[in-house]
């Protein structure tokens, strides 16, 4: 499905079998065990039926139309109502996806396509007949599931990039410093969305609202399990970036600290050898040094002879040794 293309489309399970695109406003009337309606990338009348025909709570309504919300879960009256978030792979851009689960019904709302929704959608299709124990709960973990699976690929290619790094030597320090807080705003928008997803699953497993059995429960812990070891990851990632940024850092001190090092010596050597050359290039008339035959080859050999000597001693101090 190319992007931009509108469309409600609904799948009803009646008897356990597979209904495609029953018209969902008589719907009720062929009294299904449940359906699941998705509005895929809908017209402004399209989503008012979010508000007539299916009679969501307005705050809710309000948070579909509005800008990007965080990943949440809110109850209300006769319905649950789920922010979760798909993210591109390449730009790691958030889509919002919403969920609204009343006792027989799944309302799924996205303004752009989303290709985790039409994967389950493709798979729930291509079903004839669905097994008893597939409910609306279990398309709800299917399509949590499916979002959170992709988080996956993206996290594994941050952590390549991170290693990446941490084994080139060739790149410069200010190159590979600003490689690595690339990483460090991608882990941050990747967190964005993990965290707040954690914190979904955490609630969705406590609370007694949602009505998990125990078997379900385990599916949702699952998913729950993969938070947790995507949010490891992304600390661990954070900590590597933040161990090569500060070796970088360190390395550069201590070049510059042997760069500073090398510098003072030779203008320590070269103190005493100005001094001199100061001294003598006075002019005065009554300098009594300035007459005495060859003394321009005494002055320059005894400041050849101070400077090999301060050497000598700046050698055994250690001070041209490289730390």
């Amino acid at each position: 499905m190319k992007e931009g293309v509108i469309m409600v489309r609904t799948i009803a399970i009646i008897d356990h079998k597979v209904i495609i695109n029953p018209p969902f406003r008589q719907i009720n009337e062929m009294k299904p065990d449940w359906f699941w309606v998705d509005f895929d990338c809908p017209t402004s009348g399209e989503t008012n039926l979010l508000r007539t025909f299916f009679d969501f709570h307005p705050l809710a309504v309000e948070d579909c139309v509005n800008a990007l919300q965080r990943p949440k879960v809110e109850f209300y009256e006769g319905h649950l109502f789920y922010v979760v978030h798909a993210l591109d792979k390449k730009t790691l851009e958030a889509t919002e996806v919403d969920i609204f689960t009343t006792k027989n019904c799944v309302v799924t709302y996205h303004k752009t396509n989303v290709p985790e929704i039409d994967f389950v959608w493709k798979y729930l299709s291509g079903l004839e007949t669905v097994p008893p124990e597939l409910g609306k709960n279990e398309l709800l973990h299917k399509l949590m599931d499916k979002l959170v699976d992709m988080y996956f690929p993206i996290m594994h290619e941050l952590e390549e990039r991170v290693i990446s790094i941490e084994s080139n030597e060739d790149d410069e320090a200010p190159k590979i410093i600003n490689q690595i807080f690339d990483i460090r705003g991608d882990l941050l928008t990747l967190r964005k969305t993990v965290v707040p997803m954690r914190e979904l699953l955490y609630r969705m497993l406590e609370s007694k609202r949602v009505g998990l059995d125990a078997e379900e429960r385990s599916y949702f812990h699952d998913i729950y399990d993969h938070l947790l070891r995507l949010t490891d990851m992304m600390t661990s990632a954070r900590e590597m970036t933040s161990d090569i940024r500060d070796n970088y850092i360190s390395l550069n001190s201590y070049r510059m600290n042997n760069i500073m090092k090398t510098l003072t010596v030779i203008t320590t050597i070269f103190m005493p050898l100005t001094f001199i050359a100061g001294l003598y290039g006075m002019n005065f008339v009554n300098m009594p040094e300035l007459q005495t035959k060859n003394g321009y080859f005494y002055v320059l050999g005894f400041m050849v002879l101070l400077g090999a000597i301060m050497s000598i001693w700046f050698k055994k101090k250690g001070w041209f040794e490289q730390d």
